[in-house]
């Protein structure tokens, strides 16, 4: 008889270097499934629902229309198909978040208590968490010597796997909810796929492009929005379409010709293992500061700024541009997402919480682990973060990062017949260049909504009352 398998795919929507899907299809036929269960992962935000509906369409046709989708209770759910295909073991990769690791211990003492074999592995992470410590065998809090002293010390990241050989059971049908109606009656299919083209083989394609017209001038360019350095990976590797090891190598591979640049944008990659780990290590990351201090400092609850925030009308033009282009998107800049983070917590007073829930629900790649910790690098509360005295300049962050004003004038178009030299701050220019350039403050773009330099001097103070932990 056939051994049969269930592959159950999670956060590893490719066929290429998945361990789990390459493993199962060693040892016989396999089931492929997906389980979408809201009860046991934090519901999606509008834009990862969008991606997620694209990307198990383009994984179902890679699989030639073979993947079972199911809605509803993961262990339920698996037993069902167990019991009735009468299979053999189950497989899977497993998700780094708290919640995951919480079902894989459901899932497994159901397993064991049937009798049911399983092996699950790694096809998201280069490193194991639990297995880069410092000298003291506690886990690093700084990514520097995480990364040089841990990693780079470590075993090599595993090599990429080659595409299994597929060997699926055509007798099982497919399920009501072939097809998850994850993006629903809305204008994503028209906003967003006019930016993006989900699945593992645009996954590699965005891969090979970057490095071709991207990665020269990756350690300086990256900073400026305006220019082609950044990979955009991020969302193809939160769904793993693409594995971080094959992303790794590919770029490794890159080093010799480009140098600095392609050892930079590894170390940036191994951020993403960081932030990783950090969840792994402080499960309480997504809602609890990790320097306990700021859990006395005092935010403001100011509905109205948080609204202007979030539309990109706060009056700052390098804030609203990268506000705007989130929303247009579902992407932000990396060098945008600290500013505009910076300005919602230290000139606005606003809770990181609220960054955070608004960058879930509107980015492509969000991703609990990411999110968390980016935020709470921004505030200064988490982890090898930022100070909370660096509060960004977003005049001179403007001037400095996107000079020509390129990047804000494609997402502010009000603001394009303004010259530069008042592009980052018009209620500076004087009349007649704003009349020149068409533009009535408060009426084509609105005046700033905070004072800079009394907003810095009001964070500062709230910062002094928490400086000596209580």
């Amino acid at each position: 008889m056939t051994t049969r398998s269930i592959h159950w795919f999670r956060e590893d929507l490719r066929l290429s270097d998945n361990p789990s899907l390459f493993e199962a299809c060693k040892s016989g036929h396999v089931i492929p499934i997906y389980i979408h269960d809201n009860c046991s992962t934090p519901e999606l935000g509008k834009v990862s629902r969008w991606w997620l509906h694209h990307s198990l369409a383009k994984l179902d046709k890679s699989l030639d229309g073979k993947l079972r989708i199911f809605t509803g209770d993961t262990t339920d759910i698996l037993m069902q198909v167990i019991t009735q295909y009468g299979v053999h073991k189950v497989f899977w990769n497993k998700v780094y978040s708290p919640e995951q690791f919480d079902l894989d211990v459901q899932v497994i003492s159901l397993l064991s208590e049937k009798n049911i074999l399983y092996e699950t592995y790694n096809a998201s992470l280069m490193w194991e968490p639990s297995q880069i410590l410092n000298q003291s065998d506690l886990p690093y809090k700084v990514f520097t010597p995480f990364f040089k002293k841990g990693c780079l010390s470590a075993p090599e990241p595993r090599y990429p796997l080659g595409l299994p050989d597929l060997k699926m059971i055509d007798d099982v049908p497919v399920p009501p909810s072939k097809s998850l109606d994850l993006v629903g009656e809305n204008d994503l299919n028209r906003t967003l796929g006019s930016y993006w083209s989900v699945g593992e083989d645009n996954a590699v394609s965005q891969l090979n492009m970057f490095i071709t017209r991207g990665l020269d001038n990756y350690k300086i360019g990256r900073d400026f929005p305006s220019l082609f350095n950044v990979s955009k990976l991020s969302p193809y590797l939160h769904f793993g379409e693409i594995s971080p090891n094959q992303v790794w190598y590919t770029v490794l591979k890159s080093n010799k010709e480009f140098g600095m640049d392609a050892d930079k944008f590894l170390s940036e990659l191994a951020w993403r293992e960081f932030s990783y780990y950090l969840l792994y290590h402080f499960p309480s990351l997504p809602q609890e500061n990790l320097q306990s201090r700021f859990n006395y400092f005092p935010w403001e609850s100011n509905t109205e700024n948080l609204v202007k925030w979030q539309a990109g009308i706060t009056g700052y033009p390098i804030v609203d541009a990268g506000m705007r282009e989130l929303m247009e998107t579902g992407y932000m800049h990396n060098r945008l997402r600290m500013i505009v983070g910076s300005f919602l917590i230290k000139n606005l007073l606003i809770h990181w919480h609220h960054g955070r829930d608004w960058f879930w629900n509107h980015l492509a790649d969000a991703d609990i682990a990411n999110n968390s910790a980016g935020w709470q690098w921004i505030a200064g509360c988490g982890a090898d973060a930022a100070p909370f005295f660096r509060v960004f300049n977003p005049i001179l962050q403007g001037k400095k990062f996107d000079p020509d004003g390129a990047y804000t004038k494609t997402y502010i178009p009000e603001l394009q017949n303004l010259p530069a030299e008042y592009l980052f701050n018009p209620w500076e220019a004087p009349q007649n260049i704003l009349d020149q350039s068409g533009i009535i403050l408060g009426k084509d773009y609105p005046l700033p909504i905070v004072d800079l330099k009394m907003s810095r001097i009001r964070a500062l103070k709230a910062f002094d009352h928490i400086k000596i932990d209580k």
